[in-house]
């Protein structure tokens, strides 16, 4: 990718540099930026195309989904169950097809991901292997603004295996008056709580101020002191490079809705580190997808678990809410995580510095200003009374910029590298600017 750093050089920016002649002009040199129409982009009742900033809720819809959806409905009016075995992409090893773009997207190997179910499905199916508590280790370490669905899967199991959560639950906050984790805060507590710890379950990118945590010390601090470590990527997958298998995690879960643009309701996946893929006597809850492939039909009725991430398979893969997925790896294959992740870097600074530069006094950035500790999401506090900050979040959906809201009082918008521009961005800004001050 030819290089946009130039453009974005340094923090002192003039004026002219954050004007919408110099935002055409990053526009113009970005070579990303014809992804935007492989994209059907939301409009107004008069038709207008509205301002999308919500890829970190629901990815827009590729315009190649229908066609892979319609390949796959017409297979089956065509041919019935025979599409099992003769459909175009015949269904029987459909999740086949989309592992090698999911092991590009979580930095593993082909063998360690799968695409299967939905993330908190996902998250159980991994904490029944992964979290194996006893008399000595059974605390499981999260962040304390977790999202609420991992929260209550966390609690849920705790509970199953007769644990109280006020005791064995460690939930970690950040300091006094900040708002993001401190690396050796979370360190310093795992090293304390040692062998009393049997998971540690963290997400790479955090929902709600977009801290990207530096997850590689964090995991092997956790492994360390002899806990598994488990990342929920459902806002780090397609947002910021990731390399499981490298750093060694032991699991990870996400979803496919968020910036792989699947479609809502998509399947999700799950990364299963190689070593715990090969150990065939790691309980598990299984079922007939995880079986032995070539004696999957015989119905032996004693489960014997593919190797890799496929055995923890339950049920065969959902073929409609699979394929828009395929379409979306396709454009991220082409696209490639590096160069997106570079456009990335410049689009959320040239927003970060246009807000500064427009709204102070307005609004409070709570995403770290730092490129590498935030994905392509500014979380933005509004410093308005809350019904103010309410009406403000209903100004911008009528005035034409879609983010999303988060009670009491955060804006949460992300410049997508795939689909959004430098001119979206300061159309956005604009927007923001007029609504705050109305």
């Amino acid at each position: 990718m030819r290089s946009l750093r130039h453009h974005h050089a340094g923090p002192s920016l003039s004026q002219e540099d954050l004007s919408r002649s110099a935002a055409s002009a990053l526009d113009a040199a970005d070579p990303l930026l014809s992804f935007a129409q492989e994209f059907h982009h939301p409009c107004d009742s008069a038709g207008r195309k509205v301002l999308y900033f919500g890829g970190h809720s629901l990815g827009l819809q590729p315009k190649a989904a229908a066609g892979m959806l319609e390949q796959e409905l017409g297979d089956w009016r065509r041919l019935g169950v025979l599409g099992h075995h003769d459909a175009v992409r015949p269904w029987i090893p459909y999740h086949e097809l989309a592992a090698p773009g999911l092991a590009e997207l979580v930095g593993g190997l082909a063998s360690e991901v799968v695409a299967m179910n939905s993330l908190t499905v996902n998250l159980h199916l991994m904490m029944v292997s992964f979290f194996r508590p006893d008399a000595a280790r059974n605390k499981v370490l999260i962040e304390s603004s977790a999202f609420p669905s991992d929260r209550y899967a966390v609690v849920s199991q705790l509970e199953f295996h007769g644990l109280d959560a006020a005791r064995h639950l460690i939930e970690m906050k950040p300091r006094a008056g900040e708002r993001t984790l401190r690396t050796e805060d979370v360190i310093e507590r795992i090293e304390q709580e040692g062998s009393r710890l049997a998971l540690v379950l963290l997400p790479s990118v955090q929902y709600l101020t977009g801290q990207s945590l530096d997850v590689e010390p964090l995991i092997t601090a956790g492994r360390r002191a002899g806990a598994n470590v488990g990342l929920d990527l459902a806002h780090a997958i397609g947002n910021t490079e990731q390399r499981l298998h490298d750093w060694n995690c032991d699991f990870a879960v996400w979803c496919s809705y968020k910036y792989l643009n699947a479609g809502p309701g998509a399947v999700g996946g799950c990364f299963v580190h190689e070593r715990h893929g090969r150990d065939r006597k790691r309980p598990r809850f299984a079922g007939w997808w995880g079986h032995n492939q070539a004696e999957r039909f015989l119905y032996d009725p004693t489960f014997d678990p593919i190797e890799g991430a496929q055995g923890w398979q339950i049920s065969n893969p959902p073929i409609l809410s699979t394929a828009p997925l395929l379409a979306s790896l396709d454009i991220f294959r082409r696209a490639g995580m590096p160069a997106l992740r570079e456009k990335s870097i410049a689009l959320t600074g040239f927003m970060q510095r246009l807000i500064e530069h427009r709204l102070p006094g307005l609004v409070e950035i709570i995403t770290p200003g730092a490129a590498q500790h935030r994905g392509c999401q500014l979380s933005l506090r509004i410093l308005r009374p809350a019904d103010e900050a309410k009406r403000c979040q209903r100004e911008l959906t009528a005035r034409g910029l879609i983010g999303d809201w988060r009670e009491p009082d955060v804006l949460r918008l992300a410049p997508i590298p795939l689909y959004n521009s430098f001119a979206d961005v300061f159309d956005a800004t604009d927007i923001l600017a007029v609504a705050l001050r109305a």
